[in-house]
């Protein structure tokens, strides 16, 4: 199932953004080929709403959780599923959550999700703690970014080869027999040859118990990275080679609680997902070449990223009493806890029968139970071609780029069910099952993507005319599953195909933003573009579309920043698609349309320096509102819905503060984080609403020399207990209080 990088082929594929050189890292080699944004002293000229999360505020708490991190940003939304960030789920202005697939996912710029049209969802996320910064684009500017306009991007920036010999090795280690060790040296030559090693170890034995089981619910990561680059003084011309591996094995289970068993221990796991797993295997190719003279400078860059993983999880019951996994007949497990959430019979069982499954005390018939190991390789490779040309016309600067991306990508899904019976409260293995009997096909996409974006600044006000456009063709074949893959190779030939379908889509993004500037220290912005969602290969289903409005001010001083942001989202079509994660109850891979949709809300972010520069004072406030135009006849997905209805996994009201205390040898930052109740459902019912939360963490440094550092962090120190997420099988839980301490080391 694993490849290696000497099947690795680099292929086509592109879209780079050119910004202003990073002020965290003045001279390091190509970072200005790989932000969007660059410093968020540059975020004061966008003509958009625009996100900086550099190395300075992500030293105060270390984080190695993206949702602790993207929380820290308006407009950004995070549905709770594991706790600790490895497939987290992401919206931007109310765009879906799940799995983060309706955002445009980047590291260094390059399209980062397994297979970033035909297979968006994020079941590989990159490992946040090896990040230097994060960037978050939304509104116009967001159409040089795509496929996912409609929200934005978030680009993560890993971290740039220094310009001297450096070193660095971070330990930590805490509760939950929890340890992290992260470890950089690099350097860069006076010919300007520079390179670097990193490496990122992280595991933890999890805060959650699962029934009668000594195994545990957490995780074990391995992180590698090579880095060379040559780029002379005396030379416009640079090349860079990135290589990053990363193994991931975490004990994670789609299988969540009953709520009245979340009221009495919210990190128990049923003794039914003791077998869950999941192994990631993920391998990055980048290479580079960068063109700069004085008013024009190009690039190039050609990637390949290969992921395979395994997820083995239970699926559902067969409640009446199958014994092989051929003739099995599913009722899922979010079916059977909503089932003993609400007291309803399903079939002949009631739900105390229900519930005495789930806790392990009733046996059940063989071949009962389905397990589903859900193996799949993906794809993702191009190349992106990028041209910027800076120059003036009648009193006007203009600052012009081109971009165009040739890309391909594909999933390769060969899944197998196999059934076991619950004994003693135990799972028994009854039968196997065939190799492909949970799914056998290929879905692939080539795509084709094109910008041009003009910053024009004339006197006051700066603007900004875009266009994108985006050519994709996607198909799906489908093989029968009765002959088995490595029991006969035919079972991928021609006489065995099952199904095929196909999805052509050709749009045209146009977009304008305008900056005013009142003066030195304030501006008003506006912007409209057209916002899209690439669709499925299914047939039928339109694409996601929305026209995007915002308009708002932006203040900044050497000591104070405030930026206040109103958007309007008007969907024409609203797209849902089945994943197993969803926990609806369809067929995995439709998709549905879901009409007219409106999202408004307001984004509030306002920060300063109390005391001059020793207590700095942050604070983010998001407020969204979506709500679907129209009623929508009962589906498998949304549900039966009514105008009015909200849209799932989107709170209201979400808040986060920060302050600090800063001492030239110690530091104190406290983070407090309020997220508002959310309907889970479209056509929300009773069950299907989280709790409102309230978390504390922080975090304390203490500088020995300049050299050595310790530190300490506890995370969500009230050890508050909320139901977080009720997706995919149930009600999930905020991680509980964790503490931990470590060692920084720099040389």
């Amino acid at each position: 199932m694993y490849r290696t990088l000497a099947c690795m082929s680099v292929v086509w594929v592109a879209g780079v953004s050119h910004s202003d050189v990073n002020d965290e890292h003045p001279n390091a080699l190509f970072y200005e080929e790989i932000t969007i944004v660059g410093s968020r002293e540059a975020q004061q000229g966008v003509t958009g709403s625009a996100e900086v999360i550099d190395a300075e505020q992500l030293k105060r708490f270390g984080y190695t959780d993206i949702q602790r991190i993207a929380r820290q940003i308006p407009g950004v939304s995070i549905q709770v599923e594991d706790g600790y960030g490895l497939r987290p789920n992401i919206s931007i202005r109310g765009v879906a959550t799940e799995r983060s697939g309706r955002i445009t996912l980047l590291e260094d710029n390059v399209l980062i999700a397994p297979a970033p049209y035909s297979a968006p969802s994020a079941y590989y996320f990159p490992t946040a703690g090896r990040m230097s910064s994060f960037e978050v684009l939304k509104g116009p500017s967001a159409i040089t970014q795509g496929p996912y306009t409609i929200g934005g991007a978030l680009n993560m920036i890993s971290t740039p080869i220094p310009t001297e010999a450096e070193g660095r090795i971070a330990a930590e280690m805490g509760q939950d027999e929890s340890i992290r060790v992260h470890a950089t040296y690099g350097n860069t030559s006076d010919s300007g040859l520079g390179f670097l090693i990193e490496t990122q170890r992280w595991r933890s034995a999890g805060y959650q118990k699962i029934d009668r089981s000594g195994g545990e619910t957490g995780l074990d990561v391995e992180d590698y990275t090579v880095k060379m680059a040559y780029s002379p003084d005396d030379s416009p011309h640079s090349l860079a080679v990135k290589i990053q591996l990363a193994d991931q094995t975490s004990n994670q289970s789609y299988l969540g609680l009953t709520n009245v068993d979340f009221s009495r221990d919210a990190e128990r796991r049923y003794g039914l997902s003791s077998l869950d797993q999941i192994r990631t295997d993920h391998e990055q190719v980048i290479v580079r070449y960068g063109y700069d003279a004085d008013a024009l400078s190009f690039s190039a860059t050609l990637y390949n990223n290969a992921h395979a993983r395994n997820w083995f999880k239970t699926e559902g019951i067969d409640l009446d009493g199958s014994d092989n996994a051929s003739a099995f007949s599913k009722t899922s497990w979010s079916s059977v806890v909503a089932a003993v959430n609400l007291g309803q019979v399903i079939g002949d069982w009631t739900a105390d029968q229900l519930a005495t499954v789930l806790d392990g005390t009733l046996d059940t018939l063989p071949g009962s139970i389905q397990i589903r190991a859900n193996e799949r390789e993906y794809f993702s490779r191009g190349i992106q071609l990028m041209a910027v040309w800076d120059f003036n016309t009648s009193g006007a600067n203009h600052r012009m780029e081109a971009g165009v991306r040739y890309h391909k990508d594909e999933e390769d899904r060969l899944q197998r069910n196999s059934t076991y019976r619950q004994e003693g409260g135990q799972l028994a293995l009854d039968d196997v099952g065939i190799l492909g009997n949970a799914g056998n096909r290929i879905q692939q996409a080539d795509a084709t993507a094109f910008h041009i974006y003009d910053r024009i600044e004339i006197g006051a006000w700066t603007l900004t005319p875009g266009i994108r456009y985006e050519d994709i063709d996607q198909r799906r074949v489908r093989y029968e599953t009765r002959l088995g893959r490595t029991e006969n190779p035919a079972s991928r030939s021609p006489d065995n195909l099952r199904s095929t379908r196909s999805n052509t889509t050709r749009v045209v993004l146009p977009g304008l933003g305008a900056l005013y500037r009142l003066n030195e220290t304030t501006a008003l912005i506006a912007g409209v573009h057209k916002g899209f969602t690439a669709p499925s290969n299914a047939e039928g289903v339109r694409e996601e579309e929305a026209i995007n409005y915002e308009f708002g001010f932006r203040r900044r001083s050497d000591s104070r920043r405030l930026e206040v942001i109103g958007f309007l989202s008007d969907y024409d079509n609203l797209l849902g698609e089945c994943t197993a994660s969803s926990g609806a109850n369809c067929e995995v891979g439709d998709a549905f349309n879901g009409n007219a949709v409106t999202v408004r809300g307001v984004e509030i972010i306002a920060g300063t320096d109390l005391a001059g520069s020793n207590i700095p004072l942050e604070v983010a406030y998001t407020y969204i509102d979506g709500s679907f135009d129209t009623d929508i006849a009962d589906t498998a997905f949304f549900g039966d819905v009514s105008t009015g209805d909200s849209i799932p996994y989107i709170p209201k009201h979400q808040l986060h503060a920060m302050i600090g205390f800063v001492q030239p040898q110690w530091a104190v930052h406290l983070s407090a984080n309020f997220v508002d109740e959310t309907c889970v459902r479209a056509a929300c019912g009773a069950f299907e609403i989280t709790d409102s939360s309230f978390t504390v963490d922080i975090a304390v440094h203490w500088s020995i020399n300049e050299a050595v550092g310790l530190f300490a962090r506890v995370e969500n120190l009230a050890d508050s207990s909320d139901i977080v997420g009720l997706h995919p099988y149930g009600a999930r839980p905020n991680k509980s209080r964790t503490a931990l301490v470590g060692l920084d080391l720099s040389f």
